[in-house]
């Protein structure tokens, strides 16, 4: 009866390993490192885009994400990787399609490990991010 029970335990386990891999790999943006949820694509800004909203988000951008974005969202930063400018350039109109509102909120508040970019949910409020998000969406060049 034991060797049973420990037969189904370890199976119980394996099938929750398998479980939690398929989860991770499907929310893990088709392995580019971010860990989004399931429901990051739906999500909607709360923060009306107004004048004075896109000011502080101007603001939180230039504190926070220019170094490596650049001034203008560019991927052209002082810090920046320049091997890696297309993908961090912010006013590309070919990638708003992949990168609603929630999907931007989600990757600046969880950041990443490679290429790196900066976690900022220790430094800044959701609605400091969601006013972030709003204003980075404003870069992309409309298509």
């Amino acid at each position: 009866m034991v060797a049973n029970a420990r037969g189904s335990g370890n199976r119980l386990a394996a099938a929750c390993a398998v479980l939690w891999f398929a989860a991770m790999a499907l929310t893990g943006a088709q392995g580019t490192g971010w860990q989004l949820p399931a429901t990051a694509a739906d999500e909607k800004n709360p923060v009306a885009v107004t004048p004075v909203s896109l000011a502080a988000g101007r603001r939180l951008f230039r504190e926070h994400c220019q170094r490596c974005h650049g001034p203008q969202g560019k991927g052209n930063g002082s810090d920046a990787d320049p091997k890696l400018k297309a993908r961090m350039d912010l006013t590309s109109a070919a990638r708003a399609d992949r990168n609603p509102d929630g999907v931007v909120f989600h990757k600046i508040w969880a950041g990443r490990e490679k290429p790196k970019m900066p976690a900022l949910k220790d430094k800044l409020t959701a609605e400091q991010v969601w006013t972030l998000v709003g204003f980075v969406q404003s870069l992309r060049a409309k298509s």
